[in-house]
This record gives structure tokens, C-alpha cells and sequence, in this order.
């Protein structure tokens, strides 16, 4: 679980690569989630077993491909750590539709999480918009999050299906929905660009879903909640290391770092106490 959000984390450095600079930046978005998504389905695709089909993924394929868009295109945009804790409000969102669509019951630290991460984004909107961000990027890192949230209750509904059929059939859903968009806006780059979004694709979405999988299998989801936070402190870690020289380069701003502490916050309450419960259970069973 931690290799599968160490390797999650290097979105950043990916989408903020100069390899991608031929790319106009209001196209780049969009051709980086193509070939992110077309490249990661053909590793999945093999790996499918048991392939059906469900109402709910029609809203799932589509809220997909508006994530990634979404998120890819605000890391074009703005800092990667604005994104990634942007996105990472999704557990909220998960939370308010789990009790308004799906009538599940609230708990008190849920509603918690929702207060912290809700004060994290708040914080993160009012600054950009007084320091004069950029709130078109803030929006879309926004939106991924909310889209991502669709995505995983409607994954919920399905939770008896194939977890690598559906996984596939999003960037699958993601390539189709793209490809009319990236037919007018392609340009070509260097050969070597392409190697890095396959590399893309590969490491940083299909490899660390697969270890996701198999990690489930291993330890609770309150245990995986708390570990794949390793994924937005990481973000602006590489961004930084591979590419605080070049001119592009724009360091996150102080209501970042406080804006996703209180998301952290957040989320650290609601899900520590189930894991550290959940490792005394399992630590109890071995003994």
C-alpha cells in the first residue's frame, strides 16, 4: 500500500515535466489524461476476468473521464499541491453522498472530516482569490475531487464486480470520451515524450492500482485511508525535486500547506482510530 501511494504521488511530476511543453497549456490537460488512460488500459486490459455490465457505470465512466481531465488539467495550471489536496476532499464528498443518495447512517467523526475538509478547501478558494491565483485551476482541482467521489460510490454499488474490469473500462470510457477533443487539439513532440507518458500510464496509475488491489486484500480500508496519505504530502516532494530549477516552476503558497493540514486533519481523525483498532485486532490474531 505505501510503494502503491509513493507511486500514485508522482502525478506531479509527470504533468509538470518540460517534456510536455510542446503542448499549448490549454490542450496539455487533455492530451496528458488521453494517453495516461490509453496507456493504462492496454496493461489492464489483459488482466480482466470477468467482464458485465451495470447501470451505475455509465455515471462512473463518465465522472471519470471528467476527473482526470479535471485534475490533470488544473496540475497545468496551478501548483501540484493545490491539486492533489484539492482532489483529496474526496472522502467528503464520498461521506455527503453516502448519506444523501445511498441513506447510509453519519458518524461523528465523519461529520469532522467534513468541517476540517471543508475549512481546508474554503481557505485554499478565499486566498487564491485575494492573492490573485489562478481560481480557473482551483475549480478544477475542485470538480476532480467531487468526480472522484462519484466514481468511488458508484464503485461501491458494484463491489461485487470485477475491480479490474472496472478500472479498465474507466480509461477505456476515458480514451472515447477524449478522443474527439484530442483529434483537433493534438500536436506532436518528441519521441521521447511519448516514452514518458507510457511510462505515465504505467507507473503512476496501472502498476500502483494493481498493488492497491492486493494490499486490500491484506489489510482494512480504514488501515489503506491512512496510508495512501502518503500520496499528497509526496506531490509537491517530487515536483520539487526534479523540477524547482526549471523556469516554470511555481512554489506552493503558505494557504496551501495550511489549507491541506486541516484536510489532513480531517481525514487523519476519521481513519487512525479504525486502523490503529484494526491492527490490534489483526495484531491480537496472530499472537
Amino acid at each position: 500500500m505505501v510503494l502503491a501511494a509513493t507511486m500514485w504521488s508522482m502525478s506531479g511530476f509527470f504533468a509538470k515535466a518540460p517534456w510536455f511543453d510542446g503542448w499549448p497549456p490549454e490542450s496539455r490537460g487533455l492530451l496528458i489524461a488521453f494517453f495516461r488512460s490509453l496507456f493504462a488500459m492496454v496493461l489492464l486490459a489483459p488482466m480482466i476476468r470477468r467482464p458485465q455490465f451495470r447501470w451505475p457505470m455509465i455515471p462512473m465512466t463518465i465522472c471519470f473521464a471528467v476527473m482526470v481531465w479535471s485534475f490533470m488539467t488544473a496540475m497545468v495550471y496551478a501548483p501540484a499541491a493545490n491539486v492533489i489536496w484539492l482532489q483529496y476532499l474526496a472522502p467528503a464528498w464520498v461521506m455527503l453522498g453516502a448519506v444523501t443518495v445511498l441513506k447510509e447512517r453519519v458518524q461523528l467523526a465523519d461529520v469532522r472530516m467534513f468541517v476540517f475538509c471543508i475549512a481546508g478547501v474554503a481557505l485554499i478558494i478565499a486566498m487564491e482569490l485575494r492573492g490573485g491565483g489562478n481560481l480557473y485551476a482551483t475549480t478544477l482541482a475542485v470538480l476532480s475531487g467531487i468526480t472522484m467521489a462519484v466514481v468511488v460510490l458508484s464503485m461501491r454499488q458494484m463491489s461485487d464486480v470485477d475491480s479490474t474490469w472496472l478500472i479498465t473500462l474507466n480509461h477505456a470510457a476515458t480514451v472515447l470520451i477524449l478522443l474527439p477533443l484530442v483529434w483537433t487539439a493534438h500536436q506532436t513532440i518528441d519521441a521521447t515524450a511519448y516514452i514518458a507518458l507510457g511510462a505515465f500510464g504505467v507507473i503512476q496509475m496501472s502498476v500502483p492500482y494493481i498493488l492497491f488491489a492486493r494490499a486490500l486484500r491484506k489489510i482494512t480500508s480504514a488501515e489503506a485511508s491512512m496510508l495512501v496519505l502518503i500520496e499528497p504530502i509526496l506531490v509537491p516532494v517530487w515536483v520539487y525535486l526534479a523540477w524547482h530549477h526549471h523556469p516554470s516552476y511555481a512554489a506552493p503558497s503558505w494557504w496551501t500547506f495550511a489549507g491541506g493540514g486541516l484536510i489532513s486533519i480531517g481525514l487523519i481523525q476519521r481513519y487512525l482510530p479504525s486502523a490503529m483498532q484494526a491492527m490490534r485486532r489483526r495484531k491480537r490474531f496472530n499472537e
